[in-house]
C-alpha cells in the first residue's frame, strides 16, 4: 500500500506541483514574518554594538520624566554642570572623562531652504572634541570659530555640501544661523554614518549654547577606564560617587538598552506581519482543503480498485494521510526557503532606510523553522482529513463506475454553519460591547469563527447566488456552460470561493474602519474648528517643529487676521504615568477658534498651578473640580496642580491642559507648534494665507494650510494606513488566486473527457477558451461579493461597537474601494481562468474521448 501510494503520488507530477505549491503559499508568510524580525533584531543588536565599542562607560542625568515603562530614566537629554566632569575624572579607576554635548535637534537646511529629510529621524547636534577611535576627519579640519561646523559624510552627500560651502542650521534653542562648513568627518571603518543619521559638530560653547540653552553644561560624560579595572568596577565607583542623580551605564548596558527599545518595537511589528500570515493561512488551508477534495474525487476508480484488491479503509485513509504528510513536509521546506528570501530581502529594504547601517548575516531562526514545518504539516493534515474520510468510504464497486459518488447533501453542513456563526456573532458583540474579560481575544475569536461560519455556508448560498451571477454571462453557448459548470459542485465551488471571500472580507472589513474614522475626523474638525488658517509642521522625529515667537506677532498684527491662538505640547508624567499635555498661550482665543465650551468651572485663563481638561478625560480618570494632579516635567520637575476647568465633550481640545507660564518654565520646547487664524469677516482668506506665508518663508519647518487642507492632512494618515494593509493583503489575496487556478486546472483534469467530447460534438477552441474563463470569472465574482457584503457587516459592527470608545461617527462604507475590488475580480476572474482555459483548449480530442 505504501509503494502504491508512493507510485500514485509521482505519477500525476502536475496534481503534486499544484498540491504542494498550495502549502508554500500558506507558510511563506509566516517564516517570512520570522526571519525578517530575526534578521532585523540581529542587524540592530550588531549596530548598536558597533556604536558603542569604544565606550567603556557613560554618565547622563536621569530624566524627570519616566519612559514608558514607569521608572525614571537617562537618556542624555538632560544638561548638568560642567564641574560633573571634572568629579567624574577624579573617580578611582578613570583614565579619561570627556564632556559632550550630544543631543537630537540639530536641523540641517538644504539648498532648497526646506528642511533636510532625515528617514531615520535623527539630526544630532554635537561638541567636537576631537578625533578618536570612533571618530576621524575626512576632509578639511576642525570648528574653531562659533560659525563653523563639521558634518559627516552621510549629510554631505544626500544634502549635497561640500567643505568650505555655507548651511543653515535650526538648533535645539530653534534660532537658525549661518554656519561655514569646514570639514567632513568619517566614522570607524569609513562609514559616512552609523544608520543613517545626519550629525552636526559646533564648537563646544556653540553647542552648549544652542543645543543645552547655556554654557558650561554638557548631557553626557564619556569615560575610559584605566588599565587593571573593568568597566563595571569604574561604572561602580562613579555611581557611588555621584549618587541617585545620574545613569552611569557601561557600553555593554547602552548596547542592549538600545538594541532591547528598538526589539519591542519589531515585536508588535511581527505581530502585524504574522496577523496577516494568518490570514494567508486561512485561505491557504481553503485552497489546501479544496485541492485533496478534488485530488480524492478524480481518484475515486483508483481507490475503489485499491479496496476491489482487498485494501482496508484504514489503509485507504492512511494512504492519503500519508500523501498529505508528504506534501506538507515538501510545501513546508518551500515555504520555508521562499520565506527565508522574503525576510531577507524585507531586511535589505528596511535597513536600505537607514544608511550606513549593515544588515547582518541571514540566520536560519529556530521559530521560523518549528513554526514553518508545524503549519505546513498540520494544516496540510487538517485539510486532507475530510477528504481522507470520503476516500476511506469509496465503495469497491465503484471501480466499475465511470465517475465519483455524487456528493451528499448539505443539511449537516448548513447546520453546522449556522451554528458556527450564531456563536461568531455572539462572540463579537461580547467582545465589542466589553461585557467580559478578555474581549480581544473575544472579538478575533469572532471574526475567525464568522469567517469560518460564512465559508460553510457559502454551499448553500452559492447556488441562488452563482446562477444570478451566472446569468449575466449566459447569453452564449459557452457562457451558459461556464456558468453550469460552477453551480455542478456547489462545495467545490463554495470552498474556492470561500478562499477569495476571506480577503475580500477583511481588506473590506478595514477599509469600512479606517474610512468611518476618517470620516468621522473630517466632520469634527470641520465642526468644531473655526480656524480658517492652520499653520503647523511636520513632525518626524521627537524634535516638534516650532513657529517663533516673532512670527506670532507678526500673525496677530495682519489686517485680514481676526483671532490667533496658538498651542505647544510634551511629554510628561502626571500621577507616574507618562502622558502628553498642551498649553495654549492665550486660552480665550484658543476657546473661540476650537469652540470649546466649559461644562464646570473656567476655561479661558490658566494660572500657575492651575490646568483644565475635556469632560471625557475627567470622568475616565474620575476627577473633578478642585482635585489635584502631579506632574513631572522634563526641565522643572514635579509640580502640582490643580484642576479649575472642565470643557465640553470634544475631539479637537481633548486632554489635559497646563498654562503656559507652566508650559514656558518646563517643557522642552515652549515654542508654539501649531497656530490657528480665524479671518475678519470680508477679509480674503488667500490673501491672508499670501500673508502668513510670507512671514515664515524664513522657517523652514513650517507651512501654512487652510481649513479644508488641514482636514486633508488629518484624513491622510489613514488612507496611507489602509495603503499598507491592502497591500499586505495583496498576499492572501493572490493566494486565493492561485487557489482559483489551482481548482480550475484540477477540474480541467478531472473532465478530460467531458471536455473531449464537448470538442468532438462541435465546441470550438474560442468556446472551450470562454467556458472555462466564465467558469472562473463566476466563482471569482461570487467571492467578491460575499467577501464585500460579510466585510462591509463586519466592519460595521466594530465601527458601532467602538463609537463610544474611540470617537466615531455614523457607518460610512468605503463605497469607491468597494466598486473597484468587484471590478477588480472581474479581470482577476478572467486572468486565473487563463492557464485552466490554455490547457483545456490544447486537449487532443481523441486523446480526451479515450482518457481514463
Amino acid at each position: 500500500m505504501l509503494r502504491a501510494t508512493l507510485k500514485s503520488l509521482l505519477a500525476r507530477k502536475l496534481r503534486l506541483l499544484l498540491s504542494t505549491l498550495a502549502v508554500v503559499l500558506s507558510v511563506m508568510f509566516v517564516s517570512g514574518s520570522l526571519v525578517l524580525t530575526d534578521t532585523l533584531g540581529r542587524t540592530f543588536d550588531n549596530l548598536f554594538a558597533n556604536i558603542y565599542t569604544y565606550t567603556d562607560v557613560q554618565v547622563s542625568a536621569k530624566s524627570q520624566v519616566a519612559p514608558q515603562g514607569g521608572d525614571t530614566g537617562g537618556g542624555g537629554t538632560n544638561a548638568f554642570p560642567a564641574a560633573v566632569v571634572d568629579e567624574v575624572a577624579k573617580v578611582d579607576g578613570v583614565s579619561k572623562a570627556t564632556g559632550q554635548v550630544f543631543l537630537n535637534g540639530a536641523i540641517p537646511v538644504g539648498r532648497n531652504g526646506k528642511v533636510v529629510a532625515n528617514q531615520t529621524g535623527q539630526q544630532f547636534g554635537a561638541n567636537w572634541t576631537g578625533e578618536d577611535e570612533l571618530v576621524t576627519l575626512a576632509e578639511g579640519r576642525a570648528p574653531a570659530a562659533d560659525d563653523e561646523v563639521v558634518i559627516n559624510q552621510g549629510l554631505a552627500t544626500t544634502a549635497r555640501y561640500k567643505v568650505g560651502d555655507s548651511m543653515d542650521v535650526i538648533t535645539r534653542d530653534k534660532q537658525r544661523k549661518t554656519y561655514e562648513i569646514v570639514g567632513l568627518m568619517q566614522y570607524a571603518g569609513g562609514r559616512a554614518s552609523m544608520a543613517g543619521e545626519s550629525a552636526i559638530f559646533f564648537t563646544t560653547k556653540q553647542a552648549q549654547t544652542s543645543m543645552l540653552g547655556a554654557t558650561e553644561q554638557y548631557n553626557i560624560i564619556d569615560v575610559k577606564a584605566k588599565d587593571g579595572f573593568t568597566d563595571e568596577q569604574v561604572r561602580d565607583n562613579i555611581a557611588k560617587d555621584l549618587g541617585g542623580g545620574f545613569v552611569v551605564q557601561t557600553g555593554k548596558q547602552l548596547s542592549e538598552e538600545s538594541s532591547k527599545a528598538i526589539k519591542q518595537i519589531l515585536d508588535y511589528f511581527n505581530y502585524v506581519l504574522l496577523g496577516f500570515g494568518a490570514v494567508a493561512l486561512l485561505v491557504g488551508v481553503f485552497l489546501i482543503l479544496n485541492t485533496f477534495s478534488i485530488i480524492v474525487a478524480q481518484r475515486t476508480q483508483e481507490l475503489a480498485l485499491l479496496r476491489a484488491m482487498g485494501a482496508s479503509r484504514g489503509q485507504v485513509l492512511r494512504g492519503v494521510l500519508l500523501e498529505a504528510v508528504l506534501i506538507g513536509v515538501v510545501g513546508s521546506l518551500f515555504g520555508f526557503l521562499v520565506g527565508l528570501g522574503l525576510g531577507a530581502l524585507g531586511a535589505y529594504a528596511f535597513v536600505g532606510l537607514a544608511d550606513g547601517a549593515k544588515v547582518a548575516s541571514l540566520g536560519f531562526p529556530v521559530s521560523a523553522v518549528v513554526a514553518s514545518f508545524a503549519i505546513g504539516i498540520l494544516v496540510t493534515m487538517v485539510a486532507a482529513v475530510m477528504p481522507a474520510l470520503k476516500a476511506a468510504r469509496v465503495a469497491p464497486i465503484a471501480a466499475m463506475r465511470e465517475s465519483a459518488t455524487p456528493d451528499r447533501p448539505l443539511t449537516k453542513l448548513t447546520i453546522v454553519g449556522a451554528v458556527v456563526t450564531a456563536l461568531a456573532i455572539g462572540s463579537l458583540t461580547w467582545g465589542l460591547t466589553g461585557a467580559g474579560d478578555g474581549t480581544l481575544w473575544l472579538v478575533f475569536g469572532g471574526v475567525l469563527a464568522l469567517l469560518v461560519g460564512v465559508a460553510l455556508l457559502t454551499p448553500v448560498i452559492s447556488r441562488p447566488l452563482v446562477a444570478a451571477l451566472g446569468a449575466l454571462f449566459a447569453w452564449t453557448v459557452p457562457g451558459r456552460l461556464g456558468k453550469r459548470n460552477s453551480a455542478r459542485n456547489p462545495r467545490r465551488t463554495a470552498i474556492t470561493a470561500g478562499a477569495v471571500m476571506i480577503g475580500i472580507a477583511i481588506v473590506t472589513a478595514i477599509s469600512t474602519l479606517f474610512t468611518s474614522l476618517s470620516t468621522a475626523l473630517g466632520d469634527e474638525l470641520q465642526k468644531d474648528l473655526q480656524a480658517d488658517l492652520v499653520v503647523l509642521g511636520q513632525q518626524t522625529s521627537e524634535i516638534p517643529p516650532t513657529i517663533t515667537p516673532e512670527q506670532v506677532e507678526q500673525m496677530k498684527k495682519l489686517p485680514g487676521a481676526a483671532t490667533v491662538a496658538t498651542f505647544t505640547a510634551d511629554a510628561v508624567t502626571v500621577n507616574g504615568q507618562q502622558n502628553f499635555v498642551v498649553s495654549y498661550e492665550d486660552p480665550a482665543a484658543v476657546v473661540k477658534v476650537l469652540k470649546l465650551k466649559a461644562d464646570q468651572g473656567r476655561i479661558d485663563q490658566l494660572g500657575s498651578g492651575e490646568f483644565m481638561t475635556d469632560k471625557k478625560t475627567a470622568a475616565d480618570r474620575k476627577w473633578k473640580l478642585g482635585d489635584t494632579i502631579t506632574v513631572a516635567f522634563t526641565k522643572t520637575g514635579e509640580k502640582t496642580l490643580k484642576l479649575t476647568g472642565i470643557t465640553g465633550e470634544t475631539a479637537v481640545g481633548a486632554g489635559i491642559v497646563v498654562s503656559y507660564d507652566d508650559a514656558r518654565t518646563g517643557f522642552a520646547f515652549p515654542q508654539p507648534w501649531q497656530a490657528f487664524i480665524s479671518v475678519k469677516d470680508g477679509a480674503s482668506v488667500d490673501d491672508t494665507k499670501a500673508a502668513v506665508d510670507s512671514i515664515i518663508k524664513d522657517n523652514p519647518e513650517v507651512s501654512v494650510y487652510t481649513k479644508d487642507e488641514y482636514v486633508e492632512n488629518n484624513q491622510a494618515q489613514f488612507t496611507a494606513i489602509l495603503a499598507i494593509v491592502q497591500v499586505l493583503l495583496l498576499i492572501a489575496l493572490a493566494i486565493s488566486v492561485l487557489g482559483v487556478i489551482n481548482t480550475l486546472l484540477l477540474s480541467v483534469i478531472e473532465r478530460t473527457r467531458e471536455l473531449g467530447m464537448l470538442r468532438a460534438v462541435g465546441l470550438r477552441r474560442r468556446q472551450t477558451w470562454l467556458m472555462v474563463t466564465t467558469e472562473s470569472v463566476v466563482i471569482t465574482v461570487f467571492g467578491t461579493v460575499l467577501g464585500l457584503a460579510v466585510g462591509a457587516g463586519l466592519g460595521a459592527a466594530i465601527v458601532t461597537a467602538l463609537k463610544d470608545v474611540i470617537g466615531f461617527g455614523a457607518v460610512t462604507l468605503p463605497w469607491t474601494l468597494m466598486v473597484v475590488y468587484f471590478v477588480a475580480s472581474l479581470f482577476v476572474g478572467a486572468v486565473a481562468g487563463f492557464i485552466p482555459s490554455v490547457r483545456a483548449v490544447r486537449l487532443n480530442v481523441l486523446n480526451a474521448i479515450a482518457y481514463e
